[in-house]
């Protein structure tokens, strides 16, 4: 029972002392004067949304009254609300003493489709009254994405009662501490009431907010009363019922009236038939039939008889709702989103979703959690994931259940590309550039430990990954440290700048080139030059020489010309620079810068290094899975980038699914992997990146799809069933835990004893429990071994404790002859004889039959003999296999013998010499002799039978007569009788009698016959109508009959009239006179039969006439009134 909401009562509002109840109930009986007592009722329509509150508010003036009005809210015609109070429903009452107005509220909590209805409030004050109709109406919820999950899962009108869910016992229990809850012990306030002593009864109501105390004590009343015998019901209706969405239902019951009528009630409303409701009536026999049941059919049914009532409920349920598609394992850092995602079978279905045993709520966690609901797609959103979050999270349906894992790392931050020292003369520009691994995370530039504020010449930017400082018009004082920290991390990226500064001293005319090669910034070894691909590479070579010398680049033996495109060359006074624009691999090699003029030549050679992210892994593949993981190799890229490998980055996924999570977040540096925590049976696939100093490279080709799967465990129960001189038979039972990968069958090895090679016995798997091993050696101990294999491989071994030897065990010879043929074996002719005696001994015995001592005929008996049964079969049997037969089971010098006897049986000849020995009185002794022939069965009786020589009809005056003679009593006097016998065995009776040589003649005697002298009675009489008609309402088209019944002698005869005419031979009437009784069918009726119908019945003694009234009225259909 639902808790009482406790109301707070105003402050200052009181009550005026309502009267005493010895008052109340003496003014019940009184009649009450309808007035109207309401300043403000309800209106006359409130729409409710279903899952809201709604409030209704009555106000009563009690300025003319002279005592406490009463309120009673009511729902239909009948149901009071006030034993509603609870959760659901709340109703308040306060006073106002300036106003003396009452006020009365009715609140229902989270409003449900089976509030709909009408209502009414109904106000009482001694000899005044006074009530208002309303009606509600519930529209569904608009938004239904917001709508919390457990409601989901209560009864669309369960109303008060509908309780609160709790799916914590199906949620699987985790390793990780449970969270502490506190939880308050819900009280029943009815039990607390029942058990209270009824001094205590309006402190419980104070307490619990109960206001109707009167309500509250008829309530406790009806608890207390023990039901009552029914008087009205032969059997009641079931307590519940239970049936599906859209199927139909049938409720029944037995009343004692067969002629009663019953109303069917729905939470209290009457039911009309209709096509979704059927009512029946079949004798004592009451049902309602409910088709097509939906949700609104789930409530409280009453079938009513009178005074009398049953009830019962009705729960229907929803299809069980299946999940689609399954959750996927999440593997991020702190601060990312999550979005767990499933589809569902059907729209618009309930999702609860639960972290490890916890349900989540969106009033509860709706900070912290989101749940989007996209027609068949459920998604729970963490915005951000923390390390609290780690663990299991479940999707629960009414008819699926699916779990996802989330793993959350701390974030670290990687450096895809450092910054690089730089030497720039004045005027030129400095950039300074890094990129970093999370593109949301921010910094600060500092110089020589000053943080670098921005200005019109020094901008720094951040767009995704990549922070660039970018110094304009660079001067002599830009020249030093400069470092980039990251915001939140322990981390710095340093770079120097240098400031290249031109000095100008006195040159010789004639001064032959010169090249000045600098060797920092990006030369990592002398004239070596080392430029990630896609980057810009910029050369300035300082060139001296005067007079001003010729410059010449070129790759090879190729020159380069071109002052303009991705590689070009670009000529300053004193500087040759030379641009590769967008590194690609194609542009590493050596390139030669050589300078000529009159003076002389100098040439440099420099080595340009391409360096890149890796190529992807290549030949990932599964080698190996268990019951939770996989162990997963690759070979290395095939180009490393020019940088080596320092290790590589695994992601997996589901089969199906496009969310890929991440193994690793350190470097991992082999090839072999394993993979843990998978679901056994559940389909993956995996890839693999290589990372070296540029950054990642492009994923691997998936892996084939693999499946983690444990072998079983050994089998069980291994043992030897048999041994010969060449096989052995071992049995066994199937492994214990067998697992998602099924079982495929059995390998059986074996070896001899003090050797290690075991070899196989069966070339393909042996699917049954049982094999024999052929072709071992005579007297040799071997070992035996049978192992289980499925997808997954070899199961661990099961092998027998000790060797066997392999040897025939001498077993005497042994018939275990069946009970039933211990004794004589009895059939009849043409019937099927087939014997299996069973036997044992070892090795093979040799199975011999006999007949009577002598070999048996394999022309008129098969035998099949195996190694364990000998089978004697007869097709169809006839006397002559009749006999004693001897089964002789021999074993080189032992034997053994089991003998059974026979008996082929038919029906008997008749028996032989059959007469009449002696007649007297009514009375005749017969005497015959046994058959000749028993069919080989002994006589068990005989029938004997007589007949009359006038009418030949046989009698049977015997049956099962043992004695080969007997007596025929009870004969009539003057006839002649024969007699015939017929005999009986186990078969039956003879086919043919054998009739007695003589007859018997009963003797007449002396006797007369004086009849009696008869006086005939006077029979006449005239006629006269014992049974009148009867007034008869028919409906037009269905047939209908008048009767009346008559007597008179001689018989009467009989005249049909309507309205005082004569009804001839018209087809439309019957008239039939059966012992008196006279009826008038009328076929099929109309408006113009009906009238006044008078029959009349005339003899010669007189005549008398009845007539009655037949009314004919046309069939209404009742749907369309």
């Amino acid at each position: 029972m639902p808790e009482p909401v406790p109301e707070a009562k105003p402050a200052g509002d009181e009550l005026p002392p309502a009267d005493g109840d010895s008052d109340a109930d003496g003014d019940e009986s009184a009649t009450t004067e309808l007035t109207g007592l309401f300043v403000e009722k309800p209106p006359d329509n409130v729409v409710a949304v279903a899952g809201s509150d709604v409030t209704i508010i009555a106000k009563v003036d009690s300025t003319t009254l002279t005592r406490k009005p009463t309120m009673k809210w009511l729902k239909g015609k009948w149901l009071d609300l006030g034993s509603k109070a609870g959760k659901h429903m709340q109703f308040k009452e306060t006073y106002d003493r300036n106003t003396k107005i009452y006020t009365y509220e009715m609140k229902i909590i989270k409003v449900v489709p089976g509030d709909a209805g009408g209502y009414r409030c109904e106000v009482t004050a001694k000899d005044k009254c006074d009530s208002s109709t309303f009606e509600v109406s519930v529209e569904s919820a608009q938004q239904e994405e917001q709508a919390d999950i457990l409601s989901a899962f209560k009864r669309a009108d369960a109303g008060e009662d509908e309780g609160d869910l709790d799916f914590s016992a199906l949620l699987k229990a985790t390793k990780k501490k449970k969270r502490p809850e506190k939880e308050e012990p819900e009280i029943d306030v009815w039990e607390l009431l029942k058990s209270a002593h009824p001094s205590e009864y309006e402190k419980i109501a104070f307490k619990y907010g109960i206001t109707d105390l009167r309500g509250m004590l008829k309530r406790l009343k009806k608890m207390k009363e023990e039901p009552k015998h029914s008087e009205a019901f032969l059997k009641r209706l079931e307590s519940c019922y239970s049936v599906e969405k859209g199927k139909k239902i049938v409720l029944t019951c037995e009343v004692v009236d067969p002629n009663v009528q019953v109303k069917w009630l729905k939470n209290g409303q009457e039911i009309k038939p209709s096509a979704k409701y059927v009512m029946e009536a079949n004798g004592n026999i009451r049902t309602l039939t409910i088709n097509k049941t939906t949700l609104a059919d789930d409530a409280a049914y009453e079938c009513v008889v009178g005074e009398d009532k049953c009830f019962t409920e009705v729960f229907v349920k929803e299809p069980p709702v299946t999940i689609t598609k399954l959750m996927d394992d999440y593997h991020v850092v702190v601060g990312e989103r999550v979005e767990f995602e499933i589809e569902v079978s059907e729209e618009g279905a309930h999702v609860m979703w639960a972290y490890e045993d916890q349900e989540l709520h969106k009033d509860k966690d709706s900070t912290k959690y989101r749940f989007k609901k996209d027609g068949k797609k459920h998604t729970l959103i963490i915005q951000e994931a923390t390390l609290e979050d780690i663990g299991m999270y479940h999707a629960w349906t009414n008819g699926g259940h699916t779990k996802g894992e989330l793993e959350v790392e701390e974030k670290e931050l990687e450096v895809l590309q450092d910054i690089a020292d730089l030497t720039v003369r004045a005027t030129d520009q400095a950039v300074f550039k890094c990129e970093v691994s999370d593109d949301k995370v921010t910094g600060k530039w500092y110089k020589d430990g000053v943080e670098v504020l921005p200005s019109d010449r020094i901008k720094m930017t951040h767009v995704g990954r990549f922070h660039r400082l970018v110094i304009n018009d660079v001067k002599p004082e830009d020249a030093g440290d400069y470092t980039f920290v990251p915001d939140g991390y322990a981390l710095s990226l340093s770079a120097k700048l240098n400031f290249l500064e031109i000095k100008i001293d006195y040159v010789p005319r004639q001064d032959p080139p010169k090249i000045h090669l600098d060797t920092t910034g990006n030369m990592v070894s002398q004239n070596t030059i080392i430029v990630v691909a896609g980057n810009k590479l910029r050369l300035d070579v300082e060139i001296t020489g005067e007079p001003a010398p010729t410059v010449v680049w070129s790759k090879g033996d190729k020159p380069i010309t071109e002052t303009e495109g991705r590689v070009r060359v670009e000529s300053r006074k004193d500087l040759s620079c030379f641009v590769i624009e967008g590194a690609e691999r194609d542009d590493e090699g050596n390139y030669t810068i050589c300078v000529t003029n009159p003076a002389g030549e100098d040439k440099a050679v420099l080595f340009v290094k391409i360096v890149d992210v890796p190529d992807p892994p290549e030949n990932v593949k599964c080698t190996s899975v268990g019951e939770d993981c996989a162990n997963i190799i690759w070979e290395p890229p095939k180009f490393d980038g020019g940088a080596p490998i320092k290790g590589y980055l695994m992601e997996r996924k589901k089969k199906g699914s496009s969310r890929w999570t991440k193994l690793n977040f350190d470097v991992y540096e082999s090839t072999t992997y394993e993979a843990k925590r998978m679901i056994e049976g559940v389909m993956y696939e995996m890839r693999v990146f290589a990372v070296n100093s540029i950054g990642l490279s492009p994923p691997s080709l998936n892996s084939k799809p693999f499946m983690p799967i444990a072998p079983t465990s050994e089998p069980t129960r291994l043992t030897v069933h048999d041994v010969t001189d060449s096989t052995c038979t071992l049995k066994w039972l199937a492994p214990e835990k067998i697992g998602a990968g099924g079982l495929d069958g059995y390998v059986i090895e074996y070896c001899k004893e003090g050797e290690t090679e075991w070899v196989v016995a069966n070339q393909e798997l042996c699917e049954r429990q049982g094999f024999a091993v052929r072709n071992l050696p005579v007297g040799e101990k071997i070992n035996f071994r049978v192992v289980a294999v499925n997808i997954a491989g070899r199961s661990p071994p099961a092998t027998l404790s000790q060797p066997v030897t392999i040897r025939e065990i001498v077993e005497h010879p042994k018939i275990r002859l069946p009970r039933e043929l211990r004794t004589k074996y009895i059939r009849r002719v043409g019937e099927k004889i087939n014997l299996t005696v069973p036997f044992q001994g070892k090795p093979r015995p040799v199975a011999t039959w006999y007949k009577d001592g002598q070999p048996i005929d394999p022309k008129m008996v098969n035998v099949r003999n195996s190694n364990v049964d000998s089978i004697l079969f007869i097709r169809s049997a006839e006397r002559e296999h009749s006999g004693k037969y001897e089964l002789v089971l021999q074993i080189e010098n032992m034997e053994d013998r089991a003998t059974i006897e026979i008996r082929i049986i038919e029906k008997p000849g008749p028996p032989v010499n059959v007469k009449v020995t002696d007649v007297w009185g009514f009375n005749a002794a017969l005497e015959w002799e046994p058959p000749k022939d028993d069919g080989n069965s002994e006589i068990t009786g005989y029938t004997i039978q007589k007949a009359d020589m006038k009418t030949k009809e046989w009698f049977t005056i015997y049956e099962h007569n043992r004695r080969t003679n007997c007596t025929a009593s009870d004969l009539i006097m003057g006839n002649e009788y024969m007699f015939r016998v017929y005999s009986e065995n186990l078969c039956g009776l003879s086919e043919e009698p054998r009739h007695s040589k003589n007859t018997a003649v009963i003797a007449k005697t002396g006797l007369v016959y004086k009849p009696n002298t008869y006086k005939e009675k006077e029979m006449t009489c005239m006629p006269k109508f014992t049974q009148p008609l009867v007034d008869r309402s028919v409906v037009a088209g269905y047939s209908t009959a008048i009767s009346c019944s008559v007597r008179g002698f001689p018989k009467p005869k009989i005249i049909w009239m309507k309205n005082k005419m004569i009804i001839g031979e018209d087809p439309k009437y019957l008239m039939q006179n059966n012992q008196g009784v006279l009826t008038l069918n009328i076929r099929k009726p109309s408006t113009f039969d009906g009238g006044k119908y008078s029959c009349m019945a005339v003899n010669e003694l007189g005549k008398d006439e009845v007539e009655c009234k037949l009314d004919v009225r046309v069939a209404t259909d009742p749907d369309k009134k």
